[in-house]
């Protein structure tokens, strides 16, 4: 198993926009969580453009670009861009590469 992160850019006016997708996103990310794929998530809000990281547990990447293809966040407009990266962690209980 491996960790990703799902980085979602935000329209600038994505408060307004999420309100109409919310409801769906949550029902899709806590579906996740329950097949143990979606470990985290949540806006970093306070940076210039704000951004939203999801972290998935996965054997590809291909978990977290499904996710985001279907997420009515990228097709409603609340998510600019996205992408997906690798992130090899080694500290912490939830660490998935042991050193």
């Amino acid at each position: 198993m491996k960790h990703f992160l799902l980085i979602y850019d935000y329209a600038p006016d994505y408060l307004e926009k999420r309100v109409a997708h919310r409801a769906v996103h949550l029902e899709m990310a806590r579906a996740s969580v329950a097949r143990d794929e979606l470990q985290l998530g949540g806006a970093v809000p306070n940076d210039e453009p704000p951004f939203g990281l999801l972290l998935f547990k996965a054997e590809t990447a291909q978990v977290a670009e499904d996710f985001a293809r279907a997420d009515p966040y990228t097709n409603g407009g609340v998510v600019t861009s996205w992408r997906v990266r690798e992130w090899i962690t080694v500290v912490g209980e939830g660490a998935l590469t042991k050193v």
